[in-house]
């Protein structure tokens, strides 16, 4: 049985949000996402079982435009795109996750020591955020991937260094303005450690737009990432990675097919995520959510 006292003005955190996500999902944009985003992520999980090649299986014909047998077509190494393609899922959305994830946690974290703790140790974390936003974010990113080598895995530490400030960021402006709230001055007054405070009165309370940020931030780091596979900084071949994918079909333009279909699948799963992303800013917008609500009675 919880035996404290129940805090004047506690906000109500992610449970208003989830509470209007019902009307949210109604909207066609965010039934288009979710089932886009449903079927990636299932092609990513059963590409084994889908994929009707295998991916690194060198065949003939090769430039086999999309038809029968290969239904889109195979690449100038006779390899069939759609199971390349099948399986590059299983590469580029998964680290791209994972990413995002550590990204929000880092940044989260980081931001939420900031505009809670303040002083030195606020400052001297949003200096360094400061920094990183001082260079552009691809220029930025390629670099750290040049000075580390090319791979996939040193392509995901590239575009971890650029993505994290901007949780650290909006984290900090939002515990700022949630740490001067009444039920968290009311807690502190209680006896309340900083931590425990931070933990249970501020956090829950500001987990709402930095999830929105991080679904949207699951387009842009697809994006870095298999941008720089494509610059030849990330997968490397054989790897049936999206952005490499592209990268080899620029060798060969005339057969549009190679680079065109995997350039299809980043697109759609970037424009899925934005669409989730915008589904869940509706569902934090009281105002929005009214609006939906009325639409759909």
């Amino acid at each position: 049985m919880n035996l404290l006292p129940r805090l004047p003005g506690r906000s109500v955190g992610t449970r208003g949000v989830l509470a209007r996500l019902p009307e949210a999902w109604r909207q066609p944009l965010a039934v288009v996402g979710g089932v886009v985003a449903l079927a990636w992520l299932v092609v990513a999980v059963a590409a084994p079982l889908l994929a009707p090649h295998d991916p690194l299986a060198q065949e003939l014909p090769r430039l086999a435009s999309p038809g029968p047998g290969h239904w889109l077509g195979t690449d100038q190494l006779g390899r069939d795109v759609l199971s390349r393609i099948m399986y590059g899922a299983r590469v580029s959305i998964p680290l791209t996750l994972l990413l995002v994830a550590l990204s929000l946690l880092i940044g989260g974290s980081l931001g939420a020591a900031a505009g809670y703790f303040g002083r030195w140790v606020g400052e001297g974390i949003m200096r360094v955020a400061d920094l990183v936003f001082a260079f552009p974010t691809v220029i930025l990113a390629m670099v750290v991937a040049a000075a580390l080598g090319a791979s996939l895995f040193n392509a995901v530490l590239a575009v971890l260094v650029v993505a994290w400030p901007a949780y650290a960021r909006v984290t900090r402006g939002l515990v700022l303005g949630m740490r001067e709230r009444e039920f968290v001055l009311s807690g502190r007054l209680l006896g309340f450690s900083a931590w425990r405070s931070l933990r249970v009165d501020v956090l829950p309370n500001v987990t709402g737009p930095i999830l929105v940020l991080a679904t949207l931030d699951i387009g842009t780091a697809l994006l870095l990432l298999s941008g720089l596979s494509f610059l030849g900084l990330g997968a490397k071949p054989p790897s049936p990675e999206w952005g490499a994918m592209v990268a080899s079909g620029v060798e060969v333009f005339d057969s549009w097919w190679v680079a065109t279909f995997p350039g299809l699948a980043i697109l759609t799963v970037v424009l899925a995520f934005n669409f989730l992303g915008d589904t869940l800013r509706d569902a934090l917008d009281p105002r929005t959510a009214r609006a939906i609500k009325e639409r759909a009675l």
